[in-house]
């Protein structure tokens, strides 16, 4: 990660907007953030951990909370903070805006702006920023997985404070503990210590509630065997619980066998009795109901004795009626034939009343005369009526000629009319053609001009541009050039003083009865020393290497301003001398000319349109006109001969109307006329016909009642029967048949017999036994069934305490395992020995390797002396793993690090925030850190450990890494040239950047 710029506005003590170039200040390595007590020196990375995460570090986070927004802003200016960085191979910019409470625009009284965040990415392709989001939830997800850490993390390992690792360094293993865990994320070996804890609580809640559930079975079991089981005393978790209910169960099972056996031969002999006794039952029934039987016969036979007279009668009555149905064909031919000379005559009169009176009394022959002559006359006129429809037609097309002359006469005025002006609207149609071609020349001319003036804008400007760039690079590539020179001089100066001071560099090398690599002597009485400032050959190398590197970048930049100066000799040649501003406003004069221009071009197509359309319409006008002077010549000979036509069809009608009122009236008259006389004729010979056949049916009736034996013919109606007299009479004949049948065959039957002569059955007593024996038989199987379902009760409950007993087993081979499993996470099991939790092991470990990091910085900023490692001891009865010492090379002890000087304490608390940020970020996936700040506790350093202390710091640019000291220590303003200072002011605090390159 890597920042390159921060833009701050209304945040914390700045009122204005402040910006800060870390691009520039990364230049230079090491560089310091300084400034007066209060002036906003955290503040700075405060801004940048807002603009990561949201929100700022922990402890100013609660102090501050909604108090973001600077006292020293103007009150319509928001706060904002936005961020330019690299994080993973992305360049990002995330500005945030917190939530901002201000005047309303109208009327009194404030109103809150909900906090926004912007996240845009450069795209070094097209060189420039697309938006990303402008979600809350989104960027901040976005933001934690490229950096790997969290907000406690970053601020731990970008923004070292010195304060805390004091404190670290000091702390006893708890508070440690809580530090590391919030940095290398150990919840989950606590939830796992946690997990294992439940798990163990749940194993051994199964188990209690599987012993629980055997005993509930052994209980149900003792209540289903009653006295044939006997229980010990019993709880769970007992050892032999699961021995001791088998056993009683089994025991239980053989004793309810033995008892249902003995019910099962109880109920076989029960049912044998019951048996007899229904046998015995049965023929007692029998006996009493034939008695029964023979008694109810003999009633019958003397109720059938008593009917006997109303029976002959019947039979009598039935002979009659069956001699009269003889007769009834007669009957029902004569009944039809009166009815049917009734309805005839009664239509007769009705048809007579509605003839003249002359025409009334004729006879049937008379009447259809009558009709034939009137049939005549009305056929008669037929040809009036075909006339009389004639004439109305002829008055219907008289109007439509009529009306056709008026459309003629309309569609003639309106042609004349728009032919009137026909030439003036052709002239101008002309004229509009004419001038858009006019136009459409115009702007193909413009057309070149202006393409050939863009490009020349489009030069002017990369001209302008390019001079701009042209001036800049010669600028870097003169500073390049003289930083090659001075470093190529610093690295002459340092090899020459090396080559100065080679002899004590050897003889650093010499050793007692070595042969020395210059002399060949094996003796060294006075070798040369080491003086203050001695370069040695990493001094030489680095200098070198530095050399180097800017005859790179001065090469780079002397290519790069030649690039410049060749494009920008391109564009001058392409654009001329003029102006940018010139050419502009040329370009902008001849856009507007081609546009109006254009516009007035493309009105020749409509134009054109219009005039063919208009052509179109003058020969169509000119066509009507001809057509509706041909059509009224020919209306007038129509009209001429629809009105001849006309006076000879009403002199017709005048004729055959007669005294009516229209042809139509005098048929309508004839027609009801002839109707009513065919209708009188046809209903006098309906009438004449009835009567000859009421006549012929009188004569059969006589007939048929004189051969059936009938005096009258009323005789035989009076003795025929109707459908439901004789079926009444017929039932009771067969009634009468059946009974007496029913009667003789009873009476008849042999066993019938003999039971009346036999004594009577006494039913009572016999059900009385029956029913002893059946409560007896019920009492048997209901024992019988008791007796199974107590076996059956106590096979199932005994199948289901062996299964539990099954279940059981592996479940408490699994609660031990997890007991154990808890205990020793936990730190209580005897198996471990420094009673240290599964958290606290990881965090050993995880300190482990922090104490090796930070021991690497420590031994040379202590030049050697000092080592920093971990320890697994117990500290008094609390759990162990987290200790922490430090070695003295000196004495060669070990000793806590509470007993270390403010000095040794403050480089040792720096070396363990350093060795803290390596784990950490290696921790996170290995995030690249390249900019670094070190916030505090150089004041209780002497002048050589600061040397050192920096030598170590200066350490952390390789491969291009930043550090950035947060102090106000004066001596550091001296030995640190790139500062990044905050001025404290009335009006709220500003930065200011120097010692930059």
């Amino acid at each position: 990660m890597r920042l390159h710029r921060l833009d701050i506005t209304a945040f914390g003590p700045f009122g204005g907007t402040q910006s800060v170039d870390f691009d520039a200040l990364s230049a230079a390595g090491l560089f310091l953030l300084h400034g007066p007590t209060g002036a906003g020196k955290t503040s700075v990375l405060d801004a940048v951990c807002y603009a990561l995460y949201g929100s700022v570090p922990g402890a100013r986070q609660s102090a501050q909370g909604a108090t973001l927004r600077s006292d020293h802003a103007a009150a319509g200016t928001r706060t904002q903070v936005t961020l330019d960085v690299s994080v993973a191979g992305r360049r990002l910019e995330i500005t945030r805006l917190p939530p901002w409470e201000r005047p309303k625009k109208r009327g009194t009284g404030t109103t809150v702006d909900k906090a926004q965040t912007w996240l845009r990415e450069y795209d070094a392709t097209a060189g420039a920023w697309k938006d990303l989001s402008r979600s809350h939830q989104e960027i901040g997800e976005e933001i934690t997985q490229l950096l790997g850490m969290s907000r406690e993390q970053f601020c731990q390992v970008v923004l070292l404070p010195q304060g805390e690792f004091a404190r670290f360094l000091r702390a006893d293993a708890e508070a440690r503990g809580k530090l590391l865990g919030r940095l290398f994320d150990t919840q989950r070996f606590a939830d796992v210590e946690r997990r294992l804890a439940d798990r163990r609580r749940a194993t051994e809640a199964q188990v209690r509630e599987g012993d629980a559930a055997l005993l509930a079975d052994a209980h149900r079991m003792q209540q289903a065997a009653g006295d044939a089981m006997e229980l010990p005393a019993l709880a769970p978790g007992d050892p032999g619980l699961a021995e001791a209910v088998l056993s009683a169960a089994a025991v239980a099972r053989s004793t309810a066998r033995e008892q249902a056996t003995v019910a099962h031969c109880r109920l076989t002999a029960a049912e044998t009795a019951r048996a007899a006794a229904a046998r015995t039952l049965d023929d007692v029934r029998e006996r009493a109901r034939l008695q029964r039987r023979f008694a109810e016969a003999r009633q019958r036979a003397e109720r059938l004795g008593e009917r006997a007279g109303a029976h002959r009668a019947a039979q009598e009555r039935m002979a009659r009626g069956r001699k009269a149905e003889t007769v009834a064909p007669a009957l029902a031919l004569r009944e039809a034939a009166d009815a049917e000379h009734r309805r005839a005559t009664a239509a007769d009169a009705r048809a007579r009343a509605l003839l003249p009176e002359d025409s009334a009394q004729a006879g049937p022959a008379g009447l259809a005369a009558a009709a034939r002559r009137a049939a005549e006359e009305l056929g008669g006129l037929e040809s009036a009526r075909r006339a009389e429809r004639r004439l109305t037609h002829l008055a219907a097309e008289r109007a439509e000629v009529d009306r056709q002359a008026r459309a003629d006469e309309d569609q003639l005025h309106d042609a004349e009319g728009w032919l009137a002006g026909w030439e003036t609207a052709r002239a101008a149609l002309q004229a509009r053609i004419e001038s858009a071609q006019e136009a459409a020349g115009r702007a193909e001319q413009l057309a070149v001009r202006r393409e050939s003036t863009r490009t020349r804008l489009e030069a002017a400007r990369t001209r302008d541009r390019l001079t701009g760039e042209a001036a800049q690079a010669q600028r870097s590539a003169l500073d390049s050039a003289e930083r090659a020179v001075r470093s190529r001089d610093r690295w002459l100066d340092l090899k020459e003083q090396r080559l100065n001071g080679i002899a004590a560099e050897l003889a650093a090398g010499l050793t007692d009865g070595a042969p020395c690599a210059v002399c060949g002597a094996t003796e060294h009485p006075a070798p040369a020393r080491k003086v203050a400032g001695h370069v040695d050959r990493a001094a030489e190398e680095r200098a070198q290497a530095a050399h180097q590197d800017a005859e790179e970048q001065r090469a780079r930049d002397e290519r790069r301003l030649a690039a410049v100066r060749e494009a920008l000799a391109a564009a001058t040649a392409e654009a001329g001398d003029a102006p940018a501003a010139q050419l502009a406003g040329e370009a902008a004069e001849l856009e507007r000319l081609f546009t109006r221009a254009r516009g007035e071009a493309s009105a020749l197509h409509a134009a054109q349109v219009e005039l063919r359309t208009a052509e179109e319409e003058h020969a169509r006008r000119l066509a009507v006109l001809r057509q509706a002077e041909v059509r009224a010549a020919a209306r007038q000979t129509r009209r001429e001969n629809l009105d001849r036509e006309r006076a000879a069809l009403e002199a017709e009608l005048a004729e055959a109307r007669g005294g009516a009122g229209s042809v139509a009236a005098r048929a309508a008259e004839l027609e009801r006329h002839a109707a009513r006389l065919a209708d009188a004729a046809d209903a006098a010979r309906a009438a004449e016909e009835s009567a000859e056949r009421l006549k012929d049916a009188d004569g059969r009736l006589a007939e048929a009642a004189f051969r059936a034996g009938f005096e009258t013919p009323r005789a035989a109606s009076d003795a025929l029967l109707d459908d439901a007299a004789h079926r009444d009479l017929q039932h009771r004949l067969d009634a009468w048949h059946a009974e007496e049948a029913a009667v003789r065959a009873v009476l008849a039957e042999a066993d019938t017999v003999a039971a009346a002569g036999q004594p009577a059955a006494d039913v009572p007593a016999a059900e009385a036994t029956a029913e002893t024996a059946g409560r007896r038989l019920r009492e048997a199987a209901s024992a019988r069934d008791a007796a199974a379902r107590r076996c059956a009760e106590l096979d199932r409950l005994s199948a289901r305490a062996a299964t539990g007993v099954r279940r059981l087993a592996p479940l408490r081979t699994q609660y031990d395992r997890v007991a154990r499993l808890a205990a020793l996470t936990a730190g209580t099991s005897a198996d471990n020995e420094r009673r240290m939790r599964l958290e606290s092991y990881v965090l050993a470990a995880r300190l482990e390797q922090v104490a090796a990091a930070a021991t690497a910085r420590l031994g040379r900023m202590s030049s050697g002396r000092y080592t920093l490692v971990h320890s697994d001891d117990r500290a008094g009865r609390g759990r162990s793993g987290l200790g922490l010492h430090v070695v003295d090379a000196w004495t060669g002890r070990e000793r806590d690090t509470a007993t270390l000087s403010g000095g040794e304490t403050f480089f040792a608390s720096l070396a363990l925030a350093l060795g803290l940020a390596d784990v950490v970020t290696d921790e996170a996936g290995g995030v690249r850190l390249d900019t670094l700040f070190i916030d505090e506790g150089f004041g209780s350093l002497d002048d050589q450990t600061l040397d050192e202390v920096l030598d170590v710091l200066d350490s952390l640019r390789e491969r291009d890494r930043s550090v950035g000291i947060v102090s106000h220590v004066a001596d550091l303003r001296r030995r640190v040239h790139a500062q990044l200072e905050v001025v404290k002011g009335r009006s709220g605090s500003s930065v200011r950047q120097t010692g930059l390159a």
